[in-house]
């Protein structure tokens, strides 16, 4: 499995990740949310609540609320507090997440013809299996796996898709291996029931290489699977083994 941090872990965590493989690239801990921030606009593909669908960012937000989280406006909620923040709500895309964020967990590799970067929050709460008949949402709710893909090079607009499939399907097989159930039927969940992914692709040049695919079979797509499996499993065991210690204490 790839090397994953939690970075900002109470016990000695930092503030501030600075990337290793993509350069200027930053992710920030600061009040409420996290805070990447791209040294130049990206190419952007995102679920995100705010800021969706395709574009360029040059920055995406997870911001933090409670779990019992509620708005029928989340869009309107995202922009206040932007502008709280101090902001432009252009080029941003904001998500939002019920984990608190000290269980983010980073994940980096260079392949040499892309650097890529990783950074999830994740915990099982709502964990679900798609493809069953079950409940659905009546509101917005805050999601629960939330993936910040970061890759500094070229990629066709196919390819972009391709690694927004890769990194699902990772997803899947991460809960899979922790024997994560969708609570309402028993069987392995795929996800939860609101999770979100943000995907920015730098564009750069510096590698000399154009990236058509990024499925399982490429070394990109093999990359963003390792990071992806290694971050979501990295951010839930970090729920899971504050989750314990807080039970062991009650007892």
């Amino acid at each position: 499995m790839a090397e994953v941090k939690i970075p900002f872990e109470l016990a000695g965590g930092v503030r501030a990740y600075r990337s290793k493989v993509w350069p200027g690239l930053v992710l920030e801990w600061k009040q409420e949310h996290l805070l990447l921030e791209f040294p130049a606009e990206a190419d952007s593909i995102s679920s995100a609540v705010y800021g969706g669908g395709m574009g360029r960012l040059k920055r995406a937000v997870n911001q933090y609320v409670s779990r019992d989280y509620v708005c029928s406006n989340p869009v309107r909620d995202m922009e206040n507090k932007l502008a709280e923040w101090g902001y432009p709500p252009e080029g941003c895309a904001g998500l939002m997440t019920a984990v608190p964020l000290e269980h983010a967990a980073v994940a980096e590799e260079d392949i040499g013809s892309a650097g890529i970067f990783c950074c999830v929050t994740a915990a099982a709460g709502n964990a679900a299996r798609a493809g069953v008949e079950r409940s659905v949402l009546k509101a917005y709710r805050p999601g629960t796996i939330n993936i910040m893909l970061g890759i500094d090079g070229q990629l066709t607009p196919a390819a972009m898709v391709n690694a927004v499939m890769t990194a699902a399907e990772a997803k899947a097989a991460a809960l899979a291996d922790l024997g994560i159930t969708d609570p309402e039927n028993g069987l392995i969940a795929t996800g939860t029931t609101t999770d979100a992914v943000v995907l920015a692709v730098s564009g750069s040049r510096r590698y000399g290489a154009e990236h058509v695919y990024a499925g399982t079979a490429t070394d990109l797509g093999g990359a963003i699977g390792r990071l992806v499996y290694a971050a979501v499993t990295g951010s839930l065991q970090s729920v899971k083994a504050v989750q314990e210690q807080a039970r062991k204490n009650g007892e």
